[in-house]
């Protein structure tokens, strides 16, 4: 599982999906600080979660323009 999608938080873990649709629980301590809802992550040689900022942008593009395209 090279990339996860934060889908929530519950108590000490997030609750991420990965690109086969598996769902995997992530301790807190072991993300950055500013991650929220939605962030990619990428796992580092450390055994710690990076934020993934371009995938994460990009893929706020294409939720975006899909929903300019629905309510247009």
């Amino acid at each position: 599982m090279s990339k996860l999608i934060i889908d929530r938080f519950e108590g000490n873990y997030a609750v991420c999906e990965g690109e086969d649709k598996t769902i995997v629980n992530i301790p807190k301590y072991k993300l950055p600080l500013d991650c929220k809802e939605g962030d990619c992550l990428i796992l580092d040689s450390d055994g710690m979660y990076q934020k993934d900022v371009k995938t994460t942008q990009h893929r706020d593009n294409k939720i975006k323009e899909k929903l300019n395209r629905l309510f247009k």
